[in-house]
């Protein structure tokens, strides 16, 4: 079989960066989509995928994107990775602005980028047999929790929007999969919340027994791309031990309790 090739979006860091790595040891073609054509440029270097620079929250550029790939070959998969929180505050204290671009980025921009590139993995589909759409959530569009307003009614959004394009495309060989991380310990996530305050960002993972890492995602998303194309992973919740819920987690060392 010929190689397969991936667009994964908001690859300049994180998560997505972590992906891209991946994909690209396991001798998949890539395409990192982010903003930040200096992060890009250096993870091209270093992997050898492709990339291509959009703010997938304007339609001029998710055009853009797809003009591109449709361009350059076929496309097998999708990992809608970009999204983003900001702010911890009550619905009734936070700010309006602060929702908007958490709809924007987590909902609207995959809204966006399916729309584009889901005629184009078709015609990948029909020549290699399935296409596959990843989008990666959070277990916060799962599980509601104090302060998480905005950021739980987008990635709760997400996750309908996720479910309804699953029943829309039963029948064509499409798998739609949802990867939903716990706390997972990035540069920038909490950093980004918080308002670029690293101390607070800090505080977040301090004395927390081994929170995710962004390489394991990454491990996630390809092990469920690499199945069996008839094996669906539709939903994966993936949390680090010490976390029970988005509200509970565990500092300091696991220990077995006694009787």
């Amino acid at each position: 079989m010929s190689t397969k090739r991936v667009v994964v979006t908001g690859a300049s860091s994180g998560i997505g960066a972590a992906t891209v790595r991946l994909f690209r040891s396991h001798g998949w073609d890539v395409v990192g989509v982010a903003r930040r054509a200096d992060r890009l440029r250096e993870l091209a270097d270093e992997t050898g995928a492709g990339t291509f620079v959009a703010d997938l929250t304007k339609q001029d550029d998710v055009d853009a994107l797809r003009a591109h790939l449709e361009a350059t070959g076929p496309i097998h998969a999708l990992v809608n990775n970009a999204g983003g929180a900001r702010g911890l505050d009550s619905v009734e204290k936070s700010a309006t602005d602060d929702w908007v671009w958490m709809y924007e980025v987590n909902v609207i921009a995959t809204k966006r980028v399916i729309s584009a590139l889901l005629p184009l993995l078709r015609a990948g589909a029909s020549a290699s047999g399935h296409a596959d759409i990843l989008n990666v959530t959070s277990i916060a569009g799962h599980t509601a929790y104090v302060g998480g307003g905005g950021y739980n009614a987008s990635k709760f959004a997400e996750h309908a929007l996720t479910e309804v394009l699953r029943l829309e495309l039963n029948g064509e060989p499409i798998r739609v999969v949802e990867v939903a991380p716990g706390m997972v310990a990035t540069e920038e996530f909490s950093l980004v919340r918080f308002g670029g305050d690293k101390a607070k960002r800090d505080a977040v993972y301090e004395n927390v027994p081994e929170p995710l890492t962004a390489e394991d995602i990454a491990a996630t998303i390809v092990d469920a791309l690499e199945r069996p194309r008839h094996v669906d992973l539709d939903l994966i919740v993936i949390k680090p031990v010490a976390q029970a819920a988005p509200y509970r987690f565990h500092k300091g060392d696991l220990q077995v309790r006694g009787d």
